[in-house]
């Protein structure tokens, strides 16, 4: 139901897609990671009002404190995790960086494939997909540690931790399982008062269960808090500088940590940049523009072949059918074969879903064609419940409790209440008249959090830092570019590398031209020039 900021790539799917081959243009030169030293200065720095008033996030100091040494200087207990090649271990983190007490520390999850050669090795590269709440110890394990370029993982031990409250590394719950396919049925448009107080309800209900659930651990979730982690491992893991690939939500992590720790940025890649300055209620009208540009796209591609259920004559058209189709489920769900009904809200989550990778095109015209032709919304549902991470036997993982818990800690909810949320989706649904209104009425979530937040937008500038990498793409539904030119004008050794296409995230998607200029920075050190476009 909640789709708010839920930034992620396509984890395995992703990783193993067929490889499309792609060009590269903004440059004479056939090696786009042809550059080296540090980035120019971007001067894509952003007019936005919101920008310029954001307080820039401030380096810690370079010295580790006195009563954070016996973090740093711990030693990891390496063990055999059950997936070949692959090693597991446990990093010990206070919950509370202000005030460490031993009784409270953390235990996070950590994971790594080492170097495998030829070549000399670099160091540990570390990977977080996403999220926030997406594994990154799962990610690498079916995905990263396998599925990176050949020479990446020759150099380097890929490494991923899950950051705190998210899956193996003492995961936040809030509801029972019965509870949670509740929740994502639940209205998300309502159409009168009554409707309006049980999508609230359901909001209260889902912040109490997570406050009774998680306690203390609710109010150290934040995105700082993890970027501090990772200096932790990093220092363990023996590492002068931390090596990083994020990706969605792994960019603002790991552009946290570049400004929290300039000194100690090594070769970083931030695919689908997140913009920090922005409120959350900007983000919210950005990110519903960005699925309705990608789902133009599906629907440019849909309306050209024989076996598009939205049509055949325009883009419009299927926008139009498709929110006709969402409107009758609102009052007539569907039947899949099993007790669950595809309501409006699980439809509409479906079809966002297919909008993170153009792989999952064929899968939604399909989904589409059995339930608008057949009425069978098994389909749509099955779409539905792979965002929502719901196993077959009806338990689902923690990405929605871990994803709700940093975003209501991170940012202030955009709306003080229904009022205000009732107000905004006239301009939600200018940016996206199919799905405006689920938009704004899911960004009211944080609005019944109980956990005050510990943050608010802000600059990310890394003044000193190593060259980093943005990685933007076009038509990213989740991440939308501009994020990328925001981010990259903020950070001061940026360097912004665009990929003209579909879908979420960019690297180890299909395109020769991104992979080779992100392999060139990794592996050499060198950084594309600075506005390169690939295709």
């Amino acid at each position: 139901m909640d789709t708010r900021r839920l930034l992620r790539t396509g984890g395995v799917a992703l990783a193993t897609a067929a490889l499309l081959l792609s060009g590269c243009s903004g440059s004479d030169d056939p090696d786009p990671g042809r550059s080296s030293g540090a980035a120019e200065p971007s001067s894509r720095l952003s007019d936005d009002r919101e920008t310029r008033d954001a307080t820039p996030l401030e380096a810690l100091p370079e010295e580790i404190p006195a009563n954070l040494e016996p973090y740093y200087e711990q030693k990891l207990t390496w063990k055999d995790c059950g997936v070949p090649g692959f090693q597991c271990s446990r990093l010990r983190v206070p919950l509370d960086y202000d005030a460490p007490d031993r009784s409270k520390d953390l235990r996070l999850a950590v994971t790594r494939k080492k170097a495998s050669g030829p070549g000399e090795r670099l160091g540990s590269l570390h990977v977080n997909p996403g999220g926030p709440g997406g594994s990154a110890v799962d990610y690498v394990q079916l995905a990263a540690g396998v599925g990176y370029p050949a020479p990446v993982r020759a150099r380097y031990d890929i490494v991923g931790m899950d950051p705190r409250g998210v899956a193996r590394s003492e995961p936040i719950e809030c509801l029972s399982d019965k509870e949670m396919d509740a929740y994502t049925r639940t209205d998300v448009t309502p159409d009168d008062q009554g409707e309006i107080e049980k999508l609230t309800a359901a909001f209260e209900r889902f912040a109490k269960g997570c406050k009774e659930r998680a306690g203390e651990l609710l109010g150290h979730v934040s995105t700082v808090e993890a970027a501090r982690d990772m200096d932790v491992l990093r220092a363990v893991l023996g590492d002068d500088r931390l090596t990083y690939v994020g990706a969605s939500y792994g960019t603002y992590l790991g552009a946290t940590y570049a400004g929290l720790f300039p000194s100690r940025v090594g070769r970083f890649v931030l695919d689908g940049a997140m913009d920090p300055s922005l409120s959350s209620e900007q983000l919210n009208r950005d990110q519903t523009a960005g699925f309705d540009t990608a789902f133009t796209a599906f629907a440019e591609d849909c309306v050209g072949r024989d076996d598009c259920p939205l049509g055949s004559k325009s883009p419009k058209e299927a926008e139009r059918r498709l929110g006709d189709f969402l409107e009758r489920l609102d009052t007539r769900p569907l039947k899949t074969g099993e007790p669950r009904e595809l309501t409006e809200s699980l439809a509409t989550v479906g079809v966002l879903n297919a909008m993170y990778t153009e792989y999952y095109w064929p899968k939604l015209r399909s989904a589409l064609t059995s339930a608008m032709k057949d009425g069978d919304g098994a389909e749509l549902l099955s779409l539905a419940d792979d965002y929502y991470e719901r196993d077959a036997d009806g338990s689902y993982g923690n990405i929605m409790y871990a994803n709700a818990s940093v975003n209501c800690l991170d940012l202030p909810a955009p709306f003080d209440g229904p009022a205000e949320a009732k107000r905004a989706v006239a301009e939600f649904r200018k940016h996206s008249p199919v799905f405006g209104r689920n938009f704004a009425w899911s960004a009211l979530n944080c609005t019944y959090w109980q956990q005050e937040p510990t943050g608010e937008p802000h600059r990310i500038e890394a003044k000193g830092a190593a060259p980093i990498l943005v990685v933007g793409t076009t038509r990213d539904p989740a991440t939308p570019y501009k994020w990328a030119e925001g981010l990259a004008g903020q950070l001061s050794s940026a360097t912004l590398l665009t990929y003209d296409g579909d879908g979420h995230t960019a690297y180890v998607r299909g395109s020769d031209c991104v992979d080779s200029a992100v392999n060139g920075y990794l592996i050499r050190g060198t950084v594309p020039k600075d506005g390169t476009t690939c295709s």
